[in-house]
């Protein structure tokens, strides 16, 4: 919005950046935000050495969010490190996502003849092209469904699980009676992030992902931005349906167009379920993933008799999130009983021994309606999903209801160029 000319307030009760997928540092205050008794053991290491991310998500080498930042050039402000790798959880063990042809033909996630009917597969999705029909090899992709994709290249349950939720990283099985170019296009972001980087398609930002809204805060500050942290919300205001501003600490900032997340304004969300996290501090790497300082571990619905994947998101010292030689596991899933903590148990069996834990459980709350009117226009809460391709779309989204125009990658950078020149 700054970038685009528009004057922008940004208000936030708390003390620091990125509210609800904030990083928390020190140590202590995570303590204390989750209520556990007594500070930190010395074990732990320096408090201040800690930045503990309360969402645990990645982001796609090729995906939304790392486009938008490097068109804003936020990247300036921000350090990556490449995942070391993607596992998948198949009867109890958990085996490595392979990520190049070679690892491919030696994981013993699939026998050999499957094999070369995933790679025929593979060679297929690489080559389609929505714009070109000849490569549809028969399919049509706005109304054959993924089932049938899966059927005519003979890919059996174990590879249909793998390819739907460890690569096209679906959470559910709905995705296959719908049609197949969505699946498609979500493998074959897989594959071109996965091809940038070469060990896994994710990304993690040092010091945690709460330096990605400073980031873009800073952005915003170059164009004129202003930002108030610690500022209380006392009332929004609003007149014949539409807002006119906003009321904090006595004064009231007027403004045309107000966007919040749910917590702001409880009246105009609704609830549609429920996410568990459970933050794991350990001492060691997660067994069967070679060592890696990072990584993340798909667990499809279908291995653990759910309806939903469990995830695990997994990083370490390496990232300057933790204290020397610790390492940080996030579990997430989609609540689906009474006893959300018994349904991330496999999960956490992965990771034992575990030196503390933090269990969240937080109520997934989307926008009544879509703001036009009132021009209040509210974030939906974050998802169980482990990277930001969804909330891009929710953000590309609210862009849209605002200026009635789609988000245009290229715009932005336009915009940017009249302002500091060409590179």
């Amino acid at each position: 919005m700054s970038v685009n000319g528009k004057k922008v307030l940004h208000m936030d009760r708390n003390p620091y950046y990125g509210g609800e997928s904030a990083s928390i540092t020190p140590l202590e205050d995570l303590y204390k935000r989750f209520k556990i008794p007594g500070s930190p053991p010395e074990s732990m290491g320096r408090g201040r050495d800690w930045n503990v991310d309360l969402i645990p998500k990645f982001l796609m080498a090729n995906g939304q969010l790392v486009k938008m930042l490097l068109y804003t050039e936020v990247t300036r402000y921000l350090d990556f490190k490449v995942t070391e790798g993607s596992f998948v959880y198949k009867g109890g063990k958990i085996y490595k996502v392979p990520s190049t042809e070679a690892e491919a033909l030696a994981s013993s996630l699939m026998g050999l003849f499957e094999k070369r009917r995933f790679r025929k597969f593979l060679v297929y999705v690489a080559n389609f092209d929505e714009k070109d029909p000849r490569t549809f090899e028969g399919i049509d992709p706005k109304k054959t469904t993924m089932r049938e994709v899966y059927k005519k290249f003979d890919l059996g349950q174990d590879v249909i699980d793998f390819t739907g939720h460890a690569l096209a990283l679906y959470r559910t099985d709905d995705y296959l009676d719908q049609p197949c170019y969505e699946t498609i296009n979500r493998i074959k972001l897989y594959s071109e992030s996965l091809a940038r980087y070469g060990k896994s398609p994710y990304l993690y930002p040092l010091y945690g992902l709460g330096e990605l809204p400073q980031g873009f805060a800073r952005l915003s500050a170059i164009y004129g931005g202003t930002y108030m942290l610690n500022k209380p919300i006392e009332e929004i205001i609003v007149q014949n349906g539409k807002v006119i501003g906003v009321k904090s600490e006595g004064e009231i900032a007027r403004c045309k167009q107000l966007i919040c997340d749910p917590s702001y304004v409880k009246d105009r969300v609704e609830k549609v379920g429920q996410v568990i996290r459970v933050i794991c501090i350990l001492s060691h790497p997660i067994k069967n993933t070679n060592d890696a300082n990072s990584c993340q571990i798909i667990i499809p619905q279908n291995q653990v008799n759910r309806k939903s994947d469990i995830y695990v998101c997994m990083i370490s010292f390496a990232h300057n999130v933790a204290a020397q030689g610790k390492y940080i596991a996030i579990v997430s899933t989609t609540v689906e009983t009474k006893e959300p903590e018994k349904e991330i148990r496999p999960a956490l069996e992965l990771l034992e021994p575990i030196e503390q834990k933090f269990v969240s459980i937080s109520d997934l709350l989307v926008p009544k309606d879509l703001g036009m009117e009132s021009q209040i226009f509210i974030s939906r809460t974050y998802d169980a999903t482990t990277h930001f391709e969804t909330t891009c779309d929710d953000i590309k989204n609210i862009y849209k209801r605002m200026t009635g125009s789609e988000f245009d990658f290229e715009e932005m950078k336009r915009k940017k160029n009249d302002i500091y020149g060409e590179d």
